[in-house]
């Protein structure tokens, strides 16, 4: 922890009457220990216990002070932001490009000189300090990781949050879907951390925090999860976003799930589970209902969040009220069992063209995608790139839950055998399976197919939406 270490950092504090103090310090370990002792800030005398809750190191006593200045004019729910691991809110997204770089080294190191080429193609040109480390990229993919990563450590702090560009959050968001399995294991920092987010802008799950953020916030949560490859910000597709819609015509105040759509779904539901419980108990106003819109892969974690808080006992699923599940390959996809799901997104996904030069390499949450994995014990001890047949276990949709499950059929009409969206299957992305004991029990007014639509076009066609409006208006 950078407690252990001495030079200047600034820090927040969290103090024993729940307000959080700012400060400056070249001996954080030291200062900490005043602080608690009593012997710190005036401020912090009469607030006793507290406890370290962010801190950051910086360059110089003078780049120390004015940190130190901005982060005492940040409101709370900002400070909480930060705490939670935020960028100060706005409306686009944040990331430092040194930690980028950093991170996107550290993966070609894990992988071949070639991956060079692409991250240099994925970030387009870069100036200043990221500019001069990267045009020696190519020359340092002979060091081990390590070495790599203490070369670029120092550059880090000397970058600020920037604003990064659509493209680069489209592409980090294909290399989760791709290898945000090993980015996870391997503590990469491009690596995607599920977070709630609103516009691109994280927000911090504490009551306070959400009322500032979402000062018009209603009784109507709707929470929007993306799928394989995608993030929150590709919901507005050609002008048009599902969750902005709903919330102009129902009232319901929209919230996206941003995700590493690398790991299991498992593991992406458990966590979802657990966000969910609470988020439901910080929202700023009474709830009176929580609904779920999901793409692909986000209608599987979603699926899996719901069982595994219905085992765990926990509270937020008495408040779901309705599911939409747009494309959801519930019985699995056989473009993943063909290798090719990730090479079909990429060619479809803005921004994504040079990742099309990755090998065939397929990620746990891919793999996931053959049969539709839920649970970890339909993954668990067995070769997820072997061939067999489907051994997960049946899981039904949530009780009391009213769920629409959408389909996208490149098909110009109703026919016997409708062609699926170039992804998945008709009968998946309904619910249907041969074996009865699969079949995902819904009212016939719970499908709904769009002919002569893809995958990706269930995010914007007028059908789809007019249906879905329906449904959640019903």
């Amino acid at each position: 922890m950078a407690a252990a270490r001495r030079g200047w950092h600034v820090y927040l504090l969290r103090c024993g009457d729940g307000t959080l103090y700012a400060g400056a310090t070249n001996d954080l370990a030291g200062r900490l220990a005043r602080h608690a002792a009593g012997r710190g800030a005036r401020y912090t005398r009469s607030r006793l216990p507290v406890e370290l809750a962010w801190s950051a190191r910086v360059r110089g006593r003078g780049g120390a002070l004015r940190r130190e200045a901005a982060l005492k004019r940040l409101t709370r729910a900002e400070k909480l932001a930060l705490v939670e691991g935020a960028s100060r809110p706005g409306l686009q997204p944040t990331r430092n490009p040194a930690t980028d770089l950093r991170g996107a080294t550290r993966l070609v190191v894990d992988a071949t000189r070639g991956v060079a080429g692409i991250v240099e193609d994925m970030q387009g040109p870069t100036f200043g300090i990221a500019g001069v480390v990267h045009m020696g990229l190519r020359g340092v993919t002979r060091l081990v990781g390590g070495g790599v990563d203490t070369l670029l450590a120092p550059f880090v702090p000397l970058l600020e949050e920037t604003r990064s560009r659509p493209g680069m959050e489209a592409a980090l968001a294909v290399l989760n879907g791709v290898v945000g399995d090993h980015l996870a294991e391997t503590g990469n920092p491009l690596a995607i951390p599920m977070r709630l987010r609103r516009e691109g802008a994280p927000l911090a799950v504490e009551r306070r925090a959400l009322a500032a953020a979402i000062p018009g916030a209603t009784g109507k949560l709707l929470l929007l999860v993306h799928g394989s490859c995608m993030n929150d910000l590709l919901w507005n597709r050609r002008g048009h976003d599902h969750g902005a819609a709903l919330a102009r015509d129902l009232g319901y105040t929209a919230v996206h799930l941003h995700f590493n759509s690398g790991l299991h779904v498992s593991v992406n539901g458990r966590e979802l589970s657990a966000l969910l419980e609470r988020l439901v108990a910080a929202w700023p106003v009474r709830l009176a209902e929580l609904s779920v819109l999901a793409h692909s892969m986000g209608g599987l974690v979603t699926r899996s969040a719901c069982h595994q808080a219905a085992e765990a006992g926990m509270r937020w699923p008495r408040r779901l009220r309705k599911m939409v599940l747009l494309g959801t390959p519930h019985h699995g996809a056989p473009a993943e069992r063909l290798g090719n799901w990730v090479n079909v997104v990429l060619g479809a996904a803005p921004f994504t063209g040079p990742l099309a030069r990755l090998p065939r390499i397929r990620s746990a949450g891919v793999t996931d995608l053959r049969h539709g994995n839920l649970l970890d014990e339909d993954w668990r001890g067995r070769d997820r790139f072997g061939a067999g047949p489907d051994r997960r276990y049946p899981v039904p949709l949530p009780r009391g839950v009213k769920v629409l499950a959408v389909a996208a059929s490149m098909s110009k009409g109703p026919c016997a055998r409708p062609r699926g969206d170039g992804l998945v299957p008709v009968e998946s992305a309904l619910g249907l399976h041969a074996d009865p004991g699969r079949t995902l029990v819904l009212p016939a007014e719970g499908r709904f197919v769009a002919y002569g639509a893809g995958h990706l076009d269930l995010l914007d066609r007028e059908d789809v939406y007019a249906r879905v409006r329906d449904w959640m208006d019903g």
